[in-house]
């Protein structure tokens, strides 16, 4: 194999081509022969696109193929694979998605019998086995539907938020015709709020495309238009959301994040005293977490990260600006339905349009085209400019200068307490962004 399969968030592409049948086979077989049980059980749930069942079917082949049980859980939000997995003590989860991407992506990511995404080292020893040949299980595994799985959901949320009444809230639900088109609705309603729903008829094909946690529009004009209380728009696979309130302003994760912080800590129900963020994060948030005394872990940009922070550090609550927020008192994963509900938990009541959980500062974010980013990222003058602009913006603002992880920009992002100051930072910086790739080219 010439490369490395894994990324971030398992094995993605484009369903046909790049994720075809044969390799959702040989990761079924694989991951099953790496597996220390016997004849492991595999619990396999995927979101709405029309990949998603040949995917399954193949992935179940390769499985059983190795001597594992199948249990096909249907389409369901991310969050509920290390759930289920929990809750029946099955050996491993499958989650077949490409999140927020459009249709013709997808994905196979992977959940241990732990709950938690499985490491860098079982991946690579993952990749080994589809490059060898060994020999077939001593028995082919069984296929069975496992029903009932949207309601076991279901129950570990209302179980979580038993306490929260949502009777006389009217909200907007995006479920961007994927994963959470069925369970948002049903549990915003059994929890007694009044509740629109937008995007909640997949086709296959219609997945994320013009609505859902990536395009906005839908769910503000909805909002301002209905005069609802707040909406929440959740992405295709069910494990981010983000937020409008009722004057139709974005509440990103940052925000969301700060705000379950607060109400977390009051609640005696924040470990450590501590949220998980990435090096994305507003300024703003800092201020806000230093000044009540709750403690910050910055980690790289992805939820695999700021999961690793939590565990390290023994924490709970932790996310990203997109709106991936991490509630490991729930679930070890990103969980946009519990996040949604985890907001109005914290809002006791208010109103998000008068949120106040944070002050953020303005930001401005450039990705600079370059031939070589890494000769560019190297430039003493870059170098400079970058810690005389932090210099100056020390206690009040930052600037963040880092290549993309998979393109040739570089990303310049700056904030500070105005539109101007941080308009001009950046455009000082981009400017010796270019000439630094000038001069190495």
């Amino acid at each position: 194999m010439s490369r490395r399969l894994f990324g971030t968030d398992g094995v993605r592409g484009v369903a046909g081509q790049v994720l075809t049948a044969e390799l959702a086979l040989a990761l079924g077989r694989a991951v099953t022969l790496e597996s220390p049980a016997d004849r492991p059980r595999v619990l396999v749930v995927r979101d709405t696109r029309e990949s998603g069942e040949m995917l399954e079917a193949a992935l179940a082949a390769g499985v059983t193929s190795a001597g594992g049980d199948v249990l096909l859980g249907g389409v369901l939000p991310t969050p509920a694979a290390p759930l289920l997995l929990g809750r029946y003590k099955f050996d491993l989860a499958v989650v077949i998605s490409a999140s927020h991407n459009p249709y013709r992506d997808n994905g196979i990511k992977f959940f241990g019998p732990d709950g938690f995404k499985l490491s860098d080292a079982t991946e690579a020893s993952i990749e080994r086995r589809m490059e060898s040949e060994e020999s077939p299980a001593g028995h082919i595994g069984r296929v069975r539907a496992l029903h009932g799985t949207l309601e076991d959901y279901l129950r570990e949320l209302q179980v979580r938020f038993a306490d929260l009444d949502l009777t006389g809230v009217d909200v907007v639900l995006d479920c961007a015709n994927g994963a959470t088109y069925r369970a948002a609705p049903e549990i915003f309603r059994r929890l007694g709020a009044s509740v629109t729903v937008l995007a909640d008829e997949p086709d296959g094909r219609n997945i994320n495309l013009g609505c859902g946690s990536t395009h906005l529009d839908l769910v503000r004009q909805a909002v301002l238009d209905g005069r609802h209380d707040l909406g929440f728009a959740f992405d295709g696979d069910g494990d981010r959301m983000l937020a409008v309130d009722r004057n139709g302003v974005v509440v990103d994760g940052d925000e969301l994040i700060a705000l379950a912080a607060h109400d977390l800590r009051e609640r005696g129900r924040l470990p450590g005293d501590g949220v998980a963020v990435t090096v994305m994060t507003n300024y703003g948030f800092h201020t806000a977490m230093a000044a009540a005394g709750i403690n910050v872990a910055t980690t790289a940009v992805g939820d695999r990260y700021v999961l690793e922070a939590l565990r390290d550090r023994g924490w709970a609550l932790g996310g990203e600006q997109s709106g991936h927020i991490i509630d490991m008192g729930f679930v070890p994963s990103g969980d946009g339905i519990a996040s949604a509900l985890l907001t109005l938990e914290a809002l006791q009541g208010g109103d998000l349009a008068q949120r106040g959980a944070m002050e953020k500062l303005p930001q401005r974010l450039v990705n600079v085209p370059v031939g070589d980013r890494d000769a560019a990222m190297a430039s003493a003058e870059l170098a400079d400019a970058i810690a005389r602009e932090s210099s100056s913006l020390e206690g009040r603002g930052r600037v963040l200068v880092r290549p993309s992880g998979t393109e040739q920009p570089v990303r310049v992002m700056v904030e500070a307490p105005t539109d101007d100051e941080a308009e001009a930072v950046t455009a000082r910086l981009v400017g010796v962004v270019e000439a630094s790739a000038n001069s190495a080219a």
